[in-house]
C-alpha cells in the first residue's frame, strides 16, 4: 500500500500516535501552577504574623500597659535621685558607693530592686489577661473561628506577653542608664570581684543582663498564661500569678526550706549578678536559663493541655 493511500484513509482531525506522544512528553516541561498544599501553610503563616502584630498593637496601645511601662521607667529615676542625695551627705560604701562611683551601676541596682516585684506585676497583668481577658469580653470564640485554631492563638498570646516582658526590661535598663549618666560620673566600672572593666565592656554586660532578666520574665509570662486558661476572669489569673510570686519569695526567706530554693523561679531572677564578676560566670547564667526554659516548657504544656480541651462558651 502506497504512502498516498495511507494518508487518504486517515480520518479527518485525527493526530498520528507519534505526534500525540511528543505532545504528552512536552507537557511536564511547561510551567505549572503551584501545588495546592503550598497555599494553606503560606496563608496560615501570614495570618499568624498578622494576628501577632494586631495583638502587640492592642497591648502597647492599652493605657493600662502604658502606665505600667511609665511607672517602671520612673522608678530608676527615683532610685538614682535617692542614691545621689545619700552619697552627697557623707562617705558611703556598699551599693550606694558603687552607684555613686559609676553611672552604669545604677542599671544593676535598679534591676535588683525591680525584678523581685514591680516587673513581675507588669508581666503578670499582660500574661494573666491573655486568655481570660478574651473569655471575659466574649471575644474568645470569634478568635478561635480562624483556621489555625487554638494552638496558634495560644502561641500568639504567649509571644505577645514575652515581647511585653522584654519591653519592660529594656525600659528599666534605658531609664536607669540615662539617669545614671546624668547624675553620676562615667568611667571604668569596678565589679563585685574588685577588678575594673571599661565602659564599653560595662555596656556589653548590661546587654547580657537585659537578655537574662527578660528570659526570667518570659518564664513568669508562661506561668501567667497557663493560669489564664483556667478562668474567665482576668483579675483572677493576675492575682493568682502574683500570689505565687509572693509565696515563693516568702519560702525563699525561710532557712529551713533552703532545699527547695533552687526550684523556685524568683530564686534565679537576681542571678544576673554573675555579670558583675570577672570573668563573667556564664555557667551560673546558663543554669538560670535552663531553669527558665524548664518553666516555660512545663507551664506551656499545661496551658496547651488545658486550652486545647477547654469548652469555650464565651
Amino acid at each position: 500500500m502506497s504512502t498516498a493511500e495511507t494518508q487518504e484513509r486517515r480520518m479527518p482531525g485525527l493526530v498520528p500516535v507519534t505526534e500525540t506522544m511528543r505532545t504528552a512528553e512536552r507537557r511536564p516541561s511547561e510551567p505549572s501552577e503551584p501545588s495546592e498544599p503550598a497555599g494553606p501553610p503560606v496563608r496560615l503563616a501570614s495570618a499568624f504574623w498578622r494576628l501577632l502584630g494586631s495583638e502587640l498593637g492592642l497591648t502597647f496601645r492599652r493605657p493600662r500597659n502604658q502606665v505600667m511601662l511609665a511607672v517602671v521607667a520612673c522608678v530608676p529615676v527615683l532610685i538614682g535621685i535617692a542614691l545621689r542625695i545619700a552619697s552627697a551627705d557623707e562617705a558611703v560604701g556598699g551599693l550606694i558607693g558603687s552607684v555613686a562611683g559609676n553611672s552604669l551601676m545604677l542599671t544593676f541596682a535598679s534591676f535588683s530592686f525591680l525584678v523581685l516585684l514591680l516587673m513581675p506585676i507588669a508581666v503578670s497583668v499582660v500574661g494573666g489577661d491573655s486568655i481570660a481577658g478574651e473569655a471575659g469580653a466574649g471575644t474568645l470564640r470569634y478568635l478561635l473561628a480562624a483556621p489555625a485554631g487554638r494552638t496558634r492563638l495560644l502561641v500568639v498570646k504567649y509571644l505577645n506577653a514575652v515581647v511585653f516582658a522584654y519591653a519592660t526590661t529594656v525600659v528599666v535598663a534605658l531609664s536607669a542608664l540615662v539617669t545614671g549618666l546624668v547624675l553620676f560620673p562615667v568611667g571604668p566600672v569596678t565589679l563585685l570581684s574588685g577588678s575594673t572593666i571599661s565602659v564599653a565592656e560595662g555596656l556589653l554586660r548590661i546587654l547580657i543582663t537585659v537578655g537574662y532578666v527578660g528570659a526570667g520574665m518570659a518564664a513568669l509570662a508562661a506561668v501567667a498564661v497557663a493560669l489564664s486558661t483556667f478562668t474567665e476572669v482576668s483579675i483572677g489569673a493576675i492575682a493568682a500569678t502574683m500570689i505565687l510570686v509572693i509565696v515563693t519569695q516568702v519560702l525563699r526567706a525561710i532557712p529551713q526550706l533552703e532545699a527547695i530554693t533552687p526550684y523556685l523561679l524568683p530564686s534565679w531572677w537576681t542571678k544576673f549578678d554573675a555579670v558583675l564578676r570577672s570573668p563573667v560566670d556564664f555557667a551560673g547564667l546558663g543554669q538560670g536559663l535552663l531553669v527558665f526554659g524548664a518553666y516555660i516548657l512545663l507551664f506551656g504544656s499545661i496551658a496547651w493541655a488545658r486550652f486545647s480541651g477547654k469548652d469555650i462558651t464565651s
